[in-house]
This record gives structure tokens, sequence and C-alpha cells, in this order.
């Protein structure tokens, strides 16, 4: 597929308190490992725009963008907090915005024949904030932001969301609970934070599938599950846009998760999915970076992805 890699380097101005695993390193072990893989070094890296207050918003409720848009502190060195783990600086509001930029302009390009597959390389990750709160790491929702865009500026009916993340995409689920033109699917460790997604979590329509999978699951039955219980109801779904929340701290290397998952199933991961996209929503697929905080692993995994997203 034709790839299309955005990033922003205003992620390396959202700063967190140290020690903090969601750190400013992150985004350079991924862009540092694309760099040295040869058949995406050769890549434009397309600068993402930042989001509209309105773009935001048809995500979040405008209580939770006011609190993002003034969350910053006067103090450079200064930090606010929404919870004991999210947190803003001077330069963070900046990041959000090109971070749920870079979704809305993938969209936008792929919408346009500019490109099949995006990948977006940025921080802060998206994928806890729900409609009406940050949280876990995560300020704005990016693949949310994103499915409403494609609803609303581009007039589709349904957009599917899959969360491939150790971590259950609490604020993904949050947006399809009250928008049946949204499906969202996850495959997951439970029990782990923030301690949501389990199977009898459908949605409201139908439109949520919950595939929990216990810590110590390797690669062969991730791989099954995927196949077995997500990957067909996203096709009966028939979703015109794909979206994926691609966390890599299912690694088995990941301090903060106990999947056993390595580099060849993030590699089999992007396959499925470009197969999925081309089969269901005419070979449009987004995928944003969320979480991954072993940054070899992480560097390692994102670059294997995209590479294989690229040849599929």
């Amino acid at each position: 597929m034709k790839i299309l890699i955005l990033t922003s380097d205003a992620g390396f101005d959202h700063r967190v308190p140290p020690p903090h695993f969601e750190n400013p390193v992150r985004l350079r072990a991924v862009l540092d490992a694309m760099a040295d893989t040869p058949s995406l070094a050769g890549l434009d890296r397309i600068q993402a725009r930042a989001a509209s207050r309105e773009e935001v918003g048809r995500m979040h409720t405008a209580r939770h963008v006011d609190a993002v848009f003034n969350g910053e502190p006067a103090d450079h060195e200064a930090f606010h907090g929404f919870d004991f783990d999210t947190f803003m600086c001077r330069g963070s509001l900046n990041a959000a915005l090109r971070g749920a930029g870079a979704a809305v302009q993938a969209v936008d390009m792929i919408m346009a024949g500019n490109g099949e597959a995006a990948f977006c390389a940025t921080r802060p990750p998206g994928h806890h904030a729900e409609r009406d709160r940050p949280m876990g790491f995560c300020l704005f929702n990016n693949v949310g932001v994103a499915a409403m865009h494609a609803l609303e500026h581009h007039g589709l009916s349904r957009v599917a969301i899959i969360d491939i993340d150790v971590h259950h995409g609490n604020g993904s689920q949050d947006l399809a609970e009250s928008e049946p033109r949204v499906m969202f699917a996850s495959i997951h460790e439970s029990p782990l934070y923030p301690g949501t997604g389990m199977e009898d979590e459908t949605g409201l329509n139908g439109n949520v599938v919950n595939v929990p999978v216990g810590a110590g699951c390797d690669g062969a039955t991730w791989r099954a599950r995927l196949d077995n219980d997500l990957f067909p109801r996203i096709a009966a779904f028939k979703p015109e846009f794909l979206l994926v929340s691609a966390g890599f701290d299912g690694h088995r290397a990941d301090p903060l998760g106990g999947l056993l998952l390595d580099e060849g199933d993030y590699i089999w991961a992007a396959s499925r999915l470009c197969d999925l996209a081309r089969k269901t929503a005419s070979s449009r697929l987004v995928c944003c970076l969320e979480g991954g905080y072993d940054n070899g692993a992480l560097g390692r995994s994102a670059a294997a992805f995209t590479e294989s997203l690229s040849i599929g």
C-alpha cells in the first residue's frame, strides 16, 4: 500500500515530570528506528498541522476542550496535572493538537487519493482520553477525533477503530457507546489499567467488541484471537475507513504489560490490517501511535509495523 508517515516536532515539547514512562524519548526512538529502516528512510516525514478547536470538539465536550486549551501553566518549568499520570507543560497544547491534527490530516490525504495507509508518529498518545476528561497520559483522543472527522467532514457512514495496545482504549469505547456509526474493537491485557474492556461491554448498539487476554498471552494466541474474534466482527460492520490505535506495549520487553509479543507479531498484524482495509474500507487505513515504553522494543516494533504497512 502507498504509505504516508506523519509526525510533529511539537511532540518533543510535551514534557512530563520525571520519572515518567511517556516521555519525548519515545518519539525519538520511533523516528530513529524508521530512519534506520531502508524501505522507510526515503519517505517524507510530513509535519502535521494542528487540529482546530472545532475538530477536537466533535470528539470531546466543550468542558474537556476548554480544560486542555487552558491547561498550560504560565511557568515554563511547571506542570499542570489532570490526574496522577496526565500532565501538561508549556508546549503540551500544541503537541496534543498536532497529534490529533496528524490523524485528521492523514484521513484527508487518504480520502483525496494521496495514499492508502498512514502511520502517525506523534505524542502524547490518545486512546484513554474520554469524551469529557483527559486521562492515562492522553489529552485528546486522536483516533476519535479522526473518526468524527471522517463521518462529519467527509460524509462517511461507518468507521471502525481497532485498538491493539496492551491497555484497553476506554476513551475510544466512550465514543462508540454514544456514536453508532463508530465500531470500537480492542484486544488488550486484562486485568490491567484502566480496568475496563470486559467481553460483556458491547455498547448499546452492539458496536463494541472487547477481546481481553491474560498476562502471558503469546503471539500465536494473540493472532488467533484477532483472526477468530475481532477481525470478522469488523468486516461484518462494513466500515468505510479503518483507524488503528497502534500501541506496542504488548511487546514482551515492555515494563507496563505482561504479554509476550514481538516484532513479528506486529508485522503480521499490519499485514492483516491491510488485508482488512482492502476488503472492507477501500484501502483506507490510518494508524496512530499509542503506547510502548521500552524504547528499543518500541522503535523496532513501530518501524517493523510501518514497513509491513508499506508492503501490505
